[in-house]
């Protein structure tokens, strides 16, 4: 029996049929698994709050996604085919802390249930009886398996597992085993109340969450050389080009650094460091010391500068990484007052104009870009002791 406690998180979910499908291995793991099919409508009020990814259409922000295929797919079989449609749909994976089940009124009661695979299904059911269900239509059942545990590790394990044909973003994936927590603690140290986005949904979101993979990329152009040797990146220190090329190789590299116990002060540094690398960022982004050099690949708005390409801050940022220095509690950025953005901005003048043939996205994946703004920071730093 469940506590009462717990009736505030309850949820009734009527059924078909059911039947108790567990294994030995879960009935010794103290798990129970059930399957069966129920009437759409007891899907529809489900949360999804455990799974990788909500419905897209109707992800976070005002800007929604265009149906996909998929979502294209399951409209058709729903209006078209009502009646095969639990055959032809996949069905829907949901998880529960615990449940018990009344065979007599064909009903269970389910603890604190999510969606773990079928939010899109789910998403298209809702659109279904609001937009288009009526009386000449059957009412479509809808396979389930109810997966019971109260193991919040093994949850997240089987809604990242269970997504995997779907092709889930990195990302999302890394929201959901919590790797960019910490992250975005560390990130709220400067700049309060900040949201990183943690699954592709949020993506979606116009209210200002931040880039989280942008975030990563920048955070790994400004690491310092020792951080990066020590932690055998598979890359030449010196060299950041894949910072700005290479997306998914850096979140990756992220992901591996949050789980690797030998190297968990280059995690720190890189903690440190990412509130910093978006601080320089956001500058240069949008730095009116460009006006006035001609690159045409800069948006502007009149004179004012409105954003800068990235493949011009990439080698700027990277070659700050110099600048990164240990004060015996934190890494911070330590730029020589000498030094002068003017300076900076003379050098990537000339990169891009001279070795990137005026073409932002040649000088953000070219090595000799990023040694030619790197020798200019390393002159400074010798001066500098």
């Amino acid at each position: 029996m469940m506590s009462a406690s717990a009736a505030t998180n309850l949820f009734a979910f009527p059924y078909h049929n059911c039947r108790n499908i567990s294994s030995p291995e879960d009935q010794s793991a103290g798990r129970k698994v059930y399957s069966g099919t129920a009437p759409a409508r007891s899907v529809l009020e489900l949360d999804d709050n455990e799974n990788v990814r909500e419905y897209l259409v109707e992800a976070k922000g005002k800007q929604k996604k265009t149906p996909t295929l998929v979502h294209q797919a399951i409209r058709k079989t729903l209006e078209a085919n009502t009646e095969l449609f639990s055959i032809l749909n996949g069905g829907i994976v949901i998880v529960a802390r615990d449940a018990e089940v009344d065979d007599k009124v064909k009903q269970m009661t389910l603890l604190k249930p999510s969606i773990i695979n079928g939010s899109q299904t789910q998403g298209e059911l809702r659109r279904f009886f609001a937009k288009t269900f009526n009386a000449d239509y059957i009412e479509p059942s809808i396979r389930f398996e109810i997966i019971v545990t109260d193991d919040d590790d093994l949850i997240a394990d089987i809604s990242i597992a269970r997504n995997f044909q779907n092709d889930v973003r990195a990302l999302s994936i890394a929201g959901r085993r919590g790797q960019l927590d910490e992250l975005e603690a560390h990130m709220r140290t400067k700049f309060p109340g900040v949201e990183l986005q943690k699954s592709e949904s949020d993506q979606n979101d116009t209210g200002g969450s931040l880039d989280t993979e942008k975030l990563i990329q920048v955070t790994f152009a400004l690491l310092p050389a020792e951080m990066m040797k020590k932690f055998g990146a598979q890359a030449d220190p010196e060299n950041k080009v894949f910072s700005y090329s290479q997306k998914t190789r850096c979140l990756k590299l992220f992901q591996r650094l949050v789980d690797d116990q030998e190297n968990q002060d280059v995690y720190k540094c890189f903690l440190d460091v990412a509130p910093l690398a978006w601080e320089l960022y956001a500058k240069w982004k949008v730095h009116q010391g460009f006006v006035g050099t001609g690159i045409r690949s800069i948006e502007r708005e009149g004179r004012q500068i409105k954003e800068v390409p990235d493949g011009l801050i990439f080698p700027i940022i990277a070659a700050n990484s110099v600048f990164i220095k240990y004060n015996g509690l934190r890494w911070q950025l330590q730029p020589p007052k000498v030094l002068t953005d003017d300076e900076l901005i003379r050098a990537a003048d000339q990169a891009y104009k001279e070795m990137a043939d005026h073409n932002p996205q040649t000088m953000g994946k070219s090595k000799a870009c990023y040694s030619h703004i790197l020798q200019v920071t390393s002159i400074f730093a010798r001066l500098a002791g």
